[in-house]
């Protein structure tokens, strides 16, 4: 029988292995899930692996996805390796796009360029001031920043909806939830004329540089992660856990809000109630595959990116449900979860040991019988 053994130490060619390993897993069940369906699994497994790189305005739009979760999964790998527990990106991201979509709707049709960055700027500023409330809670009342950070998604989702249902609706909108289309001027540039990639790609690009700088050449990113992986030896250490804290959630949070600001500026160009687009929770699959490391999460990024381009594709081409992106992104989490096992831990074949009830009977009797005396 197979049994799991205790490896003397982590295996690091495993820890490598794992995503790869979960990353087969996972295709394989999708291809019985597209079986079940009545689907073909090769044309399925187009849609997912082959469609979205198959062309420069393909790699184009897998830029345009792969960009928000890149930066909210780089502040999640600070929080993770921090052993903070931000489970609510999303509600960061949702209030980043409000923060930014309310400085672009003050620019008048003379208002310069500049604004972008204001825009941006006031993205960053609303995520963080919504993980400002976790770090807040943690702090001073002991609250579970897990429960916290999830909680406040709603509320944000529901701020979100109040503002484009109310104040600021467009009054020119058919009665629509939206706000106005934000100016030419405050919207984030684009990199190339026809294609949707604009400089968040850059910014995404320069954050993963800096945040690789931050981690493992700083001496407050080596403070964050001794605080994370062995916290007694951070408090003799001398190491202030508030302040692991409140650096890690308000990085988190200012991350996922810049990302909220890109995409409000960006793609969208205006703000509606389906700015919410799980990016957020996303993000937390994109840390852990990507092993919580800037250039790991650089690489589940795309792979992400190219589950929710795969499954928009698979909706309208091949007529499944829009859940298939979920069900592709949980099933890569559990592959995941999973393989890590053995990180730590081995097969290994073991013999079952032989008892009287498995043992032939004319080997039981013989033993019964009594010895013989001479």
């Amino acid at each position: 029988m197979l049994k799991l053994e205790a490896r003397p130490q982590p295996s690091r060619a495993m820890s490598m292995a794992s995503p790869l390993i979960a990353l087969a897993i996972t295709v394989l069940i999708g291809v019985v899930l597209f079986m079940v369906l009545g689907k073909d699994p090769l044309r399925g497994l187009q849609m997912f692996f082959w469609e979205p790189v198959k062309s420069a305005y393909a790699w184009s739009e897998l830029a345009v996805k792969a960009t928000p979760l890149v930066l909210i999964a780089l502040g999640l790998a600070v929080c993770f390796r921090s052993n903070v527990w931000n489970i609510g990106a999303e509600g960061q991201y949702i209030l980043g796009a409000i923060f930014a979509g309310g400085v672009a709707m003050q620019a008048t049709p003379e208002t310069g360029r500049w604004i972008v960055v204001a825009v941006l700027a006031a993205g960053m500023l609303g995520g963080l001031l919504w993980a400002g409330i976790v770090a807040l809670l943690r702090d001073r009342f002991n609250a579970n920043e897990i429960l916290v950070s999830l909680m406040l998604v709603y509320v944000a989702d529901m701020l979100l909806a109040y503002l484009v249902y109310g104040p600021w609706k467009d009054p020119g909108g058919f009665n629509f939830p939206q706000t106005i289309s934000f100016l030419k001027s405050t919207q984030v540039p684009r990199l190339l004329p026809g294609f949707r990639v604009n400089i968040g790609v850059l910014i995404a690009l320069a954050a993963v540089a800096a945040f690789w700088l931050f981690m493992f050449r700083t001496y407050a990113g080596f403070q964050l992660q001794v605080g994370g992986l062995a916290p007694a030896a951070a408090r003799y250490a001398g190491f202030s856990s508030r302040s692991a804290l409140w650096t890690a959630l308000l990085l988190s949070g200012a991350m996922a809000g810049l990302a909220g600001g890109l995409e409000a500026a960006g793609p969208l160009g205006q703000l509606t109630p389906h700015v919410s687009a799980g990016y957020g929770f996303a993000a937390i699959i994109v840390a852990f595959v990507g092993r919580l490391h800037p250039v790991g999460i650089v690489l589940s990024g795309i792979l992400m990116s190219m589950f929710y381009i795969g499954g928009e594709l698979a909706q309208s081409r091949l007529g499944l449900p829009k859940s298939i992106t979920g069900v592709f992104q949980g099933l890569l989490l559990f592959s995941l979860l999973a393989c890590d096992t053995l990180i730590h831990y081995r097969l290994r074949w073991a013999r079952v040991p032989s008892t009287p009830a498995t043992r032939p009977a004319a080997a039981v009797a013989a033993d019964a019988r009594p010895t013989e005396t001479r």
